[in-house]
């Protein structure tokens, strides 16, 4: 009877050794970039994000020590419906282990269900909606780059600060442009400001004259773009040609990008204040990657902050799976790791990651240069100030993550 059982107590211990032996080995990883590939947020995100995971890749070492790492990518054409099949695809089909960038804050969403359905890895760098490490958190999900408690804590409250204290609203009408209104609205009533009224447009709208002409006539001192990308670019350009920063009114571009910039030109954009998290010429780092970003790039530009926010995301989880000895294909696993280890890489420094998944490093208010002020093609900002990342993100006595009451 005793040999029985010592040898089915061995046959157990040999089994575990073999199943870790095996977890140990298992150095295969597949990355699905998932964006918006030919529409409004395409130049944000989509083939620049796909290349900046695949740097990442390249840059981590480790398919040089054995690894097979592929990144695959998909068009999610902002629509939820099409962004849960793609991840169900990649998931039970694709083997893929990890989701990066996914932009649109409403297929952001729907993706971070399937991901913790799943039991995947969620990495957005794209979405603004601060609700993926609040109300709608998960433990498969870490939000990378921005969201919109940090655009209203920082743009929305220097602006009030500075005198604008009424607010007249151009709202993009999905899951962003809701979370980005209500957390900048809660900013500008705690600083004693006022919101005179607001307009919700279509996502991807080519015509703003009707929103414009609501916003102008509200007499508001700031009109509060709470949209992004293409919308962003194509409302201040119409907002120019209405004359409203002329007449004495403020665009506040709540969330612009380096893209969007270029798109509009420095004649139009010049004096926006905005803030980003990252700029492709903060230090010899971001420069020395951003030349490298823009070489591989059809059209030369610089990594914007959302791609510069998956070379950052892939690079920090492909160091867990390297401190994990392996790929376990557990995503409840491998983000437990990424949130115990400190994160560091050249273009957004040393940083955390708290236990709701909101990753913290400073954030920077930008102001657009004046033509005469640019010296190159790319050379659009001047720095303002900084805020770090413990005062630009939730606190989290303040974060309604579920995950905390653990």
């Amino acid at each position: 009877m005793k040999n029985r059982i010592a040898a089915l107590l061995l046959g157990t211990a040999l089994t575990l050794a073999a199943g870790s032996l095996a977890f140990a080995q298992d150095k295969t990883v597949k990355i699905g970039s998932l964006s918006d590939q030919s529409g409004l947020y395409a130049d944000l995100g989509g083939p620049g994000s796909t290349l900046a995971a695949q740097m990442a890749v390249e840059d981590s070492g480790l398919v040089a020590k054995g690894w097979k790492i592929d990144v695959i990518s998909g068009d999610h054409q902002n629509k939820p419906d099409v962004g849960v099949a793609i991840a169900k695809q990649w998931f039970d089909v694709d083997k893929v282990d990890i989701i990066v960038d996914v932009p649109n804050s409403g297929v952001a969403l729907a993706v971070n269900n399937v991901v913790k359905e799943k039991n995947g890895v969620y990495v957005n760098s794209g979405a603004a909606t601060s609700d993926l490490t609040n109300a709608q958190c998960s433990p498969n999900t870490i939000h990378w780059t921005y969201d919109t408690y940090m655009l209203a804590h920082t743009t929305g409250q220097a602006l009030v600060k500075a005198g604008g204290d009424t607010w007249f609203f151009l709202t993009a009408d999905y899951a962003f442009g809701a979370a980005l209104e209500r957390d900048t609205t809660a900013v500008i009533l705690a600083n004693g400001g006022k919101v005179v009224g607001g307009v919700k447009h279509p996502l991807n709208t080519s015509d703003f004259s009707s929103f414009l002409l609501q916003a102008q006539s509200s007499k508001a001192k700031i009109i509060g773009l709470a949209n992004a990308g293409g919308d962003t670019t194509n409302s201040i350009k119409q907002a120019a040609e209405f004359g409203i920063v002329k007449g004495g009114q403020k665009l506040a571009a709540l969330l612009l990008f380096l893209t969007d910039v270029k798109a509009i030109g420095l004649e139009t954009a010049q004096g926006l204040n905005f803030t980003e998290t990252f700029y492709w010429d903060m230090n010899d780092d971001t420069r020395d990657f951003s030349k490298k970003f823009a070489a591989r790039m059809k059209n030369g530009a610089p990594p914007t902050m959302v791609q510069a926010g998956v070379y950052s995301g892939v690079r920090h989880y492909l160091k867990a799976l390297e401190a994990l000895g392996g790929n376990p294909h557990d995503g409840l696993k491998v983000v437990d790791k990424m949130k115990s280890m400190p994160t560091d890489d050249p273009l957004f420094g040393k940083g955390e990651i708290q236990p709701n998944g909101r990753v913290l490093h400073s954030a920077y208010l930008f102001e657009v240069k004046k033509p005469s002020e640019s010296k190159a093609p790319w050379d659009l900002y001047k720095l303002v100030g900084t805020v770090p990342g413990n005062q630009a993100f939730t606190p989290l006595d303040k974060s309604t993550c579920a995950l905390l009451k653990k």
